[in-house]
């Protein structure tokens, strides 16, 4: 299975939001490289949820319910979204700006392509993560 980072600015759509409506179709990536890696995503694959805006930190683990599948919205076969169901929350978020001084998580496309929405991470990125928020 998968790693993956998905972006959202809170106030739209917040992981509080996903835990409440318990699946949601993650769409509105436009960005070639983040679809890029959207479309890699498959049915079963680890999805943290990083809170943008004021927040800057992971808070919540999500799994893909399904693998991408071209936006029903848009009469555009490049843009594609993938439905997830939560997890669970953090324990304690993960802030950009430990990605930022972690030896393990500064190498993330987090901290060097900042505006990407939608980023792989690697197992041990994970386990850091996991590690950092508190098991």
């Amino acid at each position: 299975m998968a790693i993956f980072l998905l972006k959202t600015e809170p106030s739209t759509y917040s992981y509080a939001d996903l835990e409440r409506d318990k699946r949601t179709v993650w769409d509105g990536v436009s960005n070639a490289v983040a679809l890029k890696y959207l479309r890699s995503v498959s049915k079963g694959d680890t999805l943290l949820i990083y809170h943008t805006g004021d927040e800057k930190a992971v808070v919540g683990i999500a799994r893909a319910a399904s693998g991408a599948y071209p936006d029903p919205k848009l009469d555009d076969p490049k843009r594609v979204v993938v439905d997830l169901v939560p997890v669970r929350k953090l324990q304690h978020p993960v802030p950009l700006a430990t990605f930022r001084t972690d030896r393990v998580l500064d190498s993330t496309e987090l901290v060097r392509l900042p505006r990407l929405s939608v980023m792989p991470l690697t197992e041990a990125q994970l386990t850091r993560v996991e590690q950092l928020a508190g098991g």
